[in-house]
């Protein structure tokens, strides 16, 4: 069963009091390269809810946690997933029954998130073009700039891109691509709920995310090992 927890306004100083939800780890497909090495969600306040998710101590299946997007205010900016991943089978496809629903609960909503899950796996493209082309923007997270390239050259969604923790000004891809730096992480006067740049399935521009948190070291070191393979 994907267990699934929904805040109905978090007091997460990056996202804005907007709602957001978290998945449980089972959700997380094993290709991600951050798992138990430097996952931001792994830090001490998000982990100890994620933990709970997981367990299943906290949130409520996925039909009921549906049910509840639907009841949203048309227009509602909303996060999915602050931790955890698309619904999968436990081998990195997504689920697209629960997706289908997922999308189904937002059509009027402007939920935004983000997966690791290969699109080239089964039907997981298709989904997530799916997914975008019905309003609910799903951003591919690439581990480098070059990566990230390879995503954004099949045009199925938006891409966003993990970086060192020193990068902090705007940048490009191997192949020119524009890196614009998530705002929220560099000023404190910026959130998710002011930016809405993440929820723009139109953008041009990748977004980038520099390592932060209490495993940015454990991060930068998954990037340069992932970039090896």
């Amino acid at each position: 069963m994907t267990q699934v927890h929904l805040t109905l306004k978090s007091s997460n100083v990056k996202t804005g009091a907007i709602p957001v939800s978290t998945t449980g780890r089972a959700s997380c497909p094993t290709s991600c390269p951050f798992q138990a090495a430097g996952c931001y969600a792994d830090n001490y306040g998000l982990n100890f809810l994620w933990n709970r998710v997981t367990n299943g101590t906290a949130g409520t299946d996925w039909a009921t946690f549906c049910n509840t997007i639907t009841t949203l205010p048309d227009g509602q900016l909303w996060r999915h997933n602050q931790a955890g991943d698309l619904p999968q089978d436990g081998h990195g496809r997504i689920d697209g029954h629960l997706m289908g629903y997922l999308v189904a609960a937002n059509i009027g909503k402007r939920g935004f998130t983000y997966t690791h899950h290969a699109p080239e796996l089964g039907d997981n493209a298709k989904y997530i073009k799916g997914a975008n082309d019905w309003g609910f923007t799903v951003n591919l997270s690439a581990n480098t700039p070059a990566h990230a390239d390879t995503l954004a050259a099949l045009e199925i969604a938006p891409v966003v891109v993990v970086l060192p923790s020193t990068q902090t000004t705007n940048t490009t891809t191997p192949q020119g691509r524009p890196i614009v730096i998530c705002p929220a992480t560099t000023r404190d006067d910026v959130t998710c709920e002011s930016c809405q740049l993440c929820a723009r399935v139109d953008r041009k521009v990748i977004v980038g995310f520099p390592a932060h948190g209490s495993g940015a070291k454990k991060a930068e070191q998954a990037i340069t090992f992932w970039s090896k393979k």
